[in-house]
């Protein structure tokens, strides 16, 4: 059991700067709505709309980063670790959806333009942009999983969202031109799509126990083969347990059942060092089993 244990502290620095992302995205969106109200900014009152969704989807994420610290149990052998690839398809479907609310809304003020307080829409926006710099900064020194990526995605699209609101609200205050500010959500909302749809495509392929995309079957079965007193592998089976282990099974066919023992230090050591897999199950056969076998099928 030490490795779960093990395993479990590796997840505590991201669900604990998660928390914090949380607390400092709810909290702006609060500020936002204000300044929204009280400047009588539709564009801020929207973006205070987006802020409070991506901190709803921080708080999913730091939700799955919690379950996933949650040992093994006799229901759920593995822990819960695909939490994670859970909210990171959540994220990634609540991030479409509201890039296509985006749109939709830019296309309308395109049509019919609305008057905007610049001023104040550039004032709220500075503050807006440091504060999510500084939860992405947060975010960017946890783990790389599929989680946090989710996370990461919404404060992209929040600090993208910032520069394009203070970039509209100045160019608004020196020229008056109102188009500029749906023109750039427009833009926003494409590079969006593009990480959203990035991000949907590597959850679906987590969940569906999919080989992860850093790692090649035949490099590492051909690796395996390699180690002394290999014969052949078959049956190699690769999928993620969780955004950051990895889990391994194969059938090796060994020359001498009696070295086995040598042969799987081996191979574990080969798998945790080079491919960085430290859940493996093998199952040893001993040539003269294989061979027999081969010869009753002819």
């Amino acid at each position: 059991m030490a490795p779960e244990h093990s395993h479990s502290h590796s997840h505590t620095p991201s669900a604990s700067r998660l928390g914090a992302a949380v607390a400092l995205t709810l909290g702006y969106a609060l500020v936002e709505a204000f300044g929204g109200w009280w400047s009588g900014s539709l564009a801020l009152l929207a973006d205070a709309g987006h802020m409070a969704t991506d901190g709803a989807a921080l708080g999913l994420a730091a939700l799955a980063a919690w379950a996933a610290r949650r040992p093994a149990s006799t229901r759920h052998s593995f822990g819960l670790g695909r939490a994670e690839m859970f909210a990171a398809l959540a994220n990634s479907l609540v991030m479409l959806a509201v890039v296509v609310v985006l749109a939709y809304e830019a296309l309308a003020r395109l049509e019919q333009p609305a008057p905007v307080h610049g001023g104040a829409v550039s004032a709220v926006a500075a503050v807006g942009l440091a504060i999510n710099l500084l939860v992405a900064r947060l975010l960017s020194g946890g783990a790389h999983n599929m989680n946090t990526r989710g996370a990461l995605l919404h404060v992209l699209g929040d600090i993208l969202g910032s520069v394009a609101a203070l970039t509209a609200g100045l160019v608004i205050v020196v020229t008056g031109w109102t188009p500029i500010d749906p023109l750039l959500s427009l833009f926003i909302s494409a590079l969006l799509v593009v990480s959203s749809l990035r991000l949907l495509r590597d959850a679906v392929h987590a969940l569906m126990e999919g080989v992860p995309p850093e790692l090649s079957l035949p490099e590492v079965g051909g690796a395996m083969a390699a180690v002394p007193g290999v014969v052949s592998v078959h049956d190699l089976h690769i999928w993620m347990l969780s955004g950051e282990r990895v889990s391994l099974s194969a059938h090796v066919v060994v020359e001498d059942l009696a070295q086995w023992e040598d042969t799987l230090r081996a191979l574990q050591q080969l798998a945790a060092e080079r491919f960085r897999i430290e859940h493996v199950t093998l199952q040893p056969e001993p040539q003269r089993r294989v061979l027999r076998r081969i010869d009753a099928s002819r």
